[in-house]
């Protein structure tokens, strides 16, 4: 893997984070569909990857305010488990309008690296039976391949099993 930032105009909060930190990754561009209804599918379709390679950001609220999970795109996101992670009793996806605003990034491009305000974070633990993992740049068409510990240890995350298989 190289440390690429913003070459080639694909720079984003995500990509500066990395860099900043001197981890190493890689950039991973993809057309974008504007029909996509389904981000992270689409970019492991995309990519040619299995979906429980690509990892994709939710927010949710909990009692502390809002949260970020990061679940592989062939799961779902066990609000319970999810909740309990973070010793919260409930969680609730989060309003996408208000998501976009706390977060500086738009639906289906959110990185869970270079927020505007840094939010708690659980990853989903099956992220670290992977040498790397892909999850958005924090923009649509563009992933992320990094080691799964760049990611824990940039977001603060806690690892937990917080993904439902579909």
């Amino acid at each position: 893997m190289s440390k690429k930032s913003k070459s080639g105009g694909q720079g984003t909060p995500a990509t500066v984070a990395l860099a900043k930190a001197g981890a190493e990754f890689t950039l991973h561009p993809y057309e974008h569909d504007a029909n996509a209804q389904a981000y992270g599918e689409e970019a492991a379709d995309a990519l040619g990857l299995p979906h429980g390679r690509i990892f994709k950001t939710l927010v949710a609220e909990v009692e502390s305010g809002l949260a970020v999970a990061v679940v592989p795109v062939s799961g779902k996101l066990d609000l319970k488990a999810f909740a309990s992670a973070l010793k919260s009793k409930r969680a609730a996806m989060a309003d996408a309008a208000k998501v976009e605003r706390v977060t500086g990034y738009v639906v289906g491009g959110i990185s869970p690296l270079g927020q505007r305000k840094p939010l708690p974070t659980v990853i989903d633990a099956s992220a670290l039976d992977y040498d790397t993992v892909y999850f958005s740049a924090g923009r649509r068409g563009l992933q992320i391949e990094t080691a799964p510990a760049n990611l824990v240890s940039l977001t603060s995350a806690v690892t937990a099993p917080i993904a439902k298989v579909s």
